[in-house]
């Protein structure tokens, strides 16, 4: 098993563990896709994957009406997405996804975080080159699939990881392999639980429990921020 493997087993389930949260960044996500591409999920294909990603998330269907309803009123605010990047306590490099109306607000708060943790706020590409962007979809496995067999027919699009977990198959490629897989799991009559992009560290540092526990002190305070959408760091993950 490759890089994607032991970092999805290291940490499933560990973040978003709070229903408000994920319900306020998938509706953000929404927001974003509407305007960016149209309210029509037919037509537009990541929306179509964010309705399928709530709805994995038992995120209520009438949150995601109103959630594509707000995107195309005039009252809604535009979101932008952007990225901070810093070290944490130990050199811990972190990466911060955010979708904010404001990114003034947002800035002031990520670097309070860090400032508080015994860390700081990098400047842009000081720790993304340590991490790969990727693509990943969660699909329900088909009765007598083969998954080497799936792996190679799925190489040409950019796939480069595929592994059993549970009842479910996962996907991994690059990120820019996202629409064209999108489109053939869709072709092909898979079930799409979910997708979402992952960035995964090229070399994790291993820390003791103390030290661990400073880290997890600045990734809570971030993970909290209603801006915020996505913490990744390079920590190895405590094993379970």
């Amino acid at each position: 098993m490759g890089r994607a493997f032991e970092y999805r087993k290291a940490r499933k389930m560990k973040r978003w563990g709070t229903m408000a949260k994920t319900f306020t960044k998938l509706g953000k996500e929404i927001a974003i896709a509407v305007k960016t591409n149209g309210p029509d999920p037919v037509a537009n294909s990541r929306l179509r994957v964010l309705i399928q990603n709530a709805k994995a998330a038992n995120m209520p269907k009438d949150n995601v009406e109103r959630a594509i309803k707000r995107a195309i009123s005039k009252d809604q605010a535009d979101y932008k997405e952007l990225v901070y990047e810093g070290y944490g306590p130990y050199g811990i490099a972190v990466l911060v996804e955010t979708a904010t109306d404001n990114p003034t607000r947002t800035v002031a708060n990520v670097r309070s975080y860090f400032n508080k943790c015994n860390g700081s706020l990098g400047t842009s590409g000081s720790v993304d080159f340590m991490f790969e962007h990727k693509c990943n979809f969660k699909v329900k496995a088909k009765e007598g699939l083969d998954l080497e067999e799936l792996e190679l027919e799925l190489i040409d699009l950019g796939v480069q990881e595929i592994f059993a977990e549970d009842e479910d198959i996962l996907i991994y490629g690059e990120f820019e392999s996202f629409g064209p897989i999108q489109k053939y799991l869709e072709e092909n009559d898979f079930e799409l639980v979910s997708a979402e992009f992952e960035r995964i560290p090229a070399d994790t540092k291993e820390l003791n429990e103390e030290q661990m526990a400073e880290i997890e002190k600045l990734l809570g305070k971030l993970e909290e921020d209603e801006d915020v959408t996505n913490v990744f760091h390079n920590m190895k993950e405590a094993a379970e």
